[in-house]
């Protein structure tokens, strides 16, 4: 019997479509859906907003990634752990225990514990089993199985607590001392064995030719002492110096408790104390994992976490939707930054900013990174700014990041990989750069003359002298740069009127046409560049680089990337006032621009009209 393929519904968003997964019945068919059509095909344990221990279940191989075949196949097992699919909805704390499937030993185990807890809990069988009853009564079953375990080991411990340390004393030396008698049986075996079993005097004088330590790696590596055969270990200090301490400890801790005090341990006697401490051995041995056997409610508790978490995982997975949609944080996002008067929402943890920049930077976005401590703690965030300008991102500045617990971090900025931010920064950037030349050149020169002022008077008050005069004024000396003033002067004046002129020559609804043009001209590359840049932005390299399998183009368009970033504003219906009583008193130097520029205007047209 052919089943019907699952039809798929898809949302566009962020310019790329993604897959719905909003229904039980969607999640169950996750194992039909393409998995070129997942936006993410692995993920990290660590570095992410989600529940841990739900994580560390679904990462079936343990070794720190949930991939996509370990999300399947999570989602097939709670299914077939359910008779009511309607519990993988993620709408509920935990799983309903009507909605667990029974007719099977698995799923009685599970159903058996269900009940149990609900009759501890005193609550009714049809109750919602929440993770955390779940956990504690998994919790509880370890301690009470750890408990009873320490009860049985009354009888293996033959020298009550001090067995613990004689057993460790013994671990110790364990392979050295099986080795030294291995060793001397083949000695007894051919006695041919004997030199070859011992240390060649040439390893010897290989050693001999550095400087020694007794714990170095080549001595310890030696053998425990001279083998021949049916000779007995010595424990007087006649052994390989590296474990000399060792076998002391050995003596004091396990020989002389068990066996009374001696110089030398014969293989009989060696045999006697393993077989003296093997029931502790044993009992070790037994000690219940963290994880104990008790595995109804083992599986319970991973049941009603997947019932509640495994929808969020798939649409944090899967699909992008939490992020695209803006109805809550994504998995990846670890907080908020607040800093030069925005609050940046895509933030990420970064380990180690050098490595991660080196990806993160093909993302085209304009990242910035800061060190976050609060207290002793420490960690990394990087943060997307895709609003505004960065014009005052600079290294050094601080913020305060607020995580996803609500705890608030000092964040100073240690790196910055500069993007364009928006089309007003690129547009108002070559006029930006134009008058920060301007001003720097002015500085400078204005710095340069005043260090030379400085050193004269400087120079003076050293050789006890007044300053000197100012040297009079050289006509000749300053006639050139004079000139080429006037030359400049002239150029710009020329320059200025043939651009009134043309504009004079214009008529009046081809004048803002043309000056249009010319302020497409000056700021016209770089927006455009800009615009190519911002439609460019993608989020999967800075995912890439925190160790996630991006299987999609995660384009972050021009109006999502804005809605990342908030810009400060007032609220609704707040009162303004603009009066400033400390404004300062600005010289209306535009006014007087303009009033000249309208007087030679008028001149021109003056002139020219007749």
């Amino acid at each position: 019997m052919t089943t019907t393929p699952h039809r798929w519904r898809f949302f566009r968003t962020g310019g790329f479509d993604q897959v719905r997964i909003d229904t039980p019945a969607e999640l169950l068919a996750l194992a039909e859906l393409d998995q070129k059509l997942w936006v993410a095909l692995s993920c990290p344990v660590n570095g992410i907003e989600f529940d841990a221990a739900t994580l560390a279940m679904v990462d079936s191989d343990s070794d720190g990634r949930v991939r996509a075949a370990e999300l399947i196949g999570a989602v097939r097992w709670a299914g077939e752990r359910l008779k009511n699919h309607a519990a993988l909805a993620g709408d509920q704390a935990g799983v309903p225990a009507s909605a667990i499937r029974d007719d099977d030993e698995e799923g009685a185990a599970i159903a058996a514990a269900a009940r149990a807890l609900l009759a501890d809990r005193g609550k009714g069988n049809d109750a919602v089993i929440t993770v955390e009853d779940a956990s504690a009564a998994h919790k509880r079953f370890a301690e009470k199985a750890v408990v009873a375990w320490q009860a049985t080991g009354q009888d293996a411990r033959p020298l009550g607590d001090a067995t613990e340390a004689a057993f460790e004393a013994m671990n110790a030396v364990l392979e050295k001392v099986q080795d030294y008698f291995t060793r001397c049986r083949l000695a007894a075996f051919d006695e041919r064995a004997g030199s070859a079993l011992n240390v060649p005097e040439s390893a010897f004088q290989a050693l001999g030719n550095s400087t020694l330590k007794a714990d170095a790696a080549p001595v310890a590596a030696l053998p425990l002492a001279r083998a021949e055969a049916n000779r007995p270990l010595p424990l007087d200090g006649s052994v390989n110096p590296a474990w000399a301490l060792a076998i002391r400890k050995f003596h004091d801790a396990t020989v002389v408790p068990l066996l009374g005090a001696r110089e030398n341990l014969t293989e009989a006697d060696w045999q006697s104390l393993t077989e003296k401490l093997a029931s502790y051995s044993a009992w070790l041995a037994a000690k219940p994992a963290e994880a104990p056997e008790g595995e109804g409610l083992k599986k319970l508790e991973r049941l009603a976490r997947y019932c509640r978490d495994l929808m969020t995982l798939a649409n944090n997975f899967v699909a992008f939707k939490d992020f695209y949609t803006r109805q809550g944080k994504a998995t990846f996002q670890v907080g908020t930054l607040y800093l030069d008067g925005r609050s940046a929402d895509l933030c990420v943890a970064v380990n180690d900013p050098t490595k991660h920049s080196a990806l993160a930077t093909l993302s085209r976005i304009c990242l910035v990174y800061c060190d976050c401590v609060r207290g002793a703690e420490k960690r990394t965030i990087a943060a997307a700014f895709t609003a505004g300008d960065s014009d005052q991102l600079m290294v050094g500045r601080n913020g305060v990041f607020y995580d996803r617990q609500g705890r608030d971090w000092d964040a100073t900025i240690a790196k910055i990989i500069d993007h364009p931010i928006s089309l007003r920064q690129a547009f108002w950037m070559p006029y930006r750069k134009a008058a920060r030349m301007i001003a720097e050149q002015a500085q400078k020169f204005a710095a340069n003359r005043a260090a030379a002022s400085d050193a004269r008077m400087m120079a003076a008050a050293v050789a006890g002298k007044p300053p000197p005069p100012p040297a009079p004024f050289d006509v000749a000396k300053f006639a050139g740069i004079f000139a080429a003033i006037g030359l400049a002067v002239g150029a710009l004046g020329a320059a200025a009127a043939s651009v009134i002129t043309g504009l004079l020559a214009l008529k009046w609804w081809q004048t803002p046409l043309a000056i249009a043009g010319l302020l497409l001209l000056v700021s016209g590359p770089a927006v455009v560049l800009a615009w190519f840049k911002l439609r460019s932005r993608n989020l999967g390299p800075i995912l890439d680089a925190n160790g996630w399998a991006i299987n999609s183009r995660a384009r972050i368009n021009i109006p999502f990337g804005t809605s990342l970033t908030q810009l400060a504003t007032l609220p609704p219906g707040a009162e303004r006032s603009l009066t400033d009583p400390y404004a300062e008193k600005e010289t209306p130097w535009g006014t007087y621009l303009a009033i000249a520029a309208v007087v030679a205007l008028m001149l021109f047209w003056s002139l020219r009209t007749g």
